[in-house]
Order: C-alpha cells, then structure tokens, then sequence
C-alpha cells in the first residue's frame, strides 16, 4: 500500500457555495500538507473540475443552490468510481448525510468543525483503500 504524503501532496478540490469556508478550508488543508488545486462554488462547478484535475480527494458541501453536494457526488461517482469525496454539512443535516453516503461519499464531516477533524478524516480517507464505495466507515460499519 503506497502512502500519499512519501510520494506528493495529496491533491485537494474544494466545494462550497460560501467562499469563507472555502477560504478556511483551503488554509487549514494547506497547512497540513495538501495540495489544494481548485476550489467550486457549487455542484456543477465541482463535476466539471473533477473531471478535469482528478483530485486525491474532494471535500464537498451538501446543501447548494442549483445542484445538491448530494447529486454532484452521483454524478461524480458515476463517472469516476474512485472518487473519495468527504461531504461537509452543518449540524441537524444527518439525513442528507446518508443520503450522501449512499450516493458514494466515504466520509463526512459536521460544521463547525476543527482543523484536526479535516486532517484526521481526510488522512484517514485516503489511507483507507478498502473502504468501499457506499462509506462503509462514515455509516459506522
């Protein structure tokens, strides 16, 4: 099993429809060593920059205007099962969290969330190759 960070910095696109959390994001996931090579403001953006750049990883709002984190995961996942897309959502959005999940998102996270909650789940994504495609870890499989 190869590790990421001996090879390169593990390539990084960020979705969010608030440029504030993008922002945040992109500094703390800097900081700690990715790769951080686009950034969306929403689903459409992020399927046209997935397709384009294949990141490592992709961390992806649940809740945007015109296209869902929930159906840009879909349509990701459909065309580049590989994908490891980690959604972020805000407290009291579980059920759109397995939704997600189900959609093909390996993990999530809830905001507010910590700068060692973003490198723990990312690292932890990457890392795993044998979580499977419906987020076997993130449903607490």
């Amino acid at each position: 099993m190869s590790d990421f960070k001996s090879q390169r910095k593990p390539t990084v696109l960020i979705v969010d429809d608030v440029a504030f959390v993008r922002a945040t994001l992109s500094k703390i996931l800097t900081d700690n060593g990715y790769d951080v090579v686009s950034e969306a403001s929403s689903g459409t953006e992020a399927i046209e920059q997935y397709g384009r750049l294949s990141p490592d990883l992709v961390t992806m709002d649940v809740v945007m205007p015109k296209m869902s984190g929930i159906e840009a995961t879909r349509k990701i996942m459909k065309a580049h099962p590989g994908a490891r897309i980690v959604m972020i959502s805000a407290m009291g959005q579980e059920s759109l969290v397995m939704e997600a999940i189900h959609a093909g998102a390996r993990d999530y996270l809830l905001k507010p969330f910590s700068s060692e909650e973003i490198v723990k789940t990312l690292s932890h994504v990457l890392q795993d190759r044998s979580l499977n495609a419906h987020g076997a870890h993130a449903a607490g499989a």
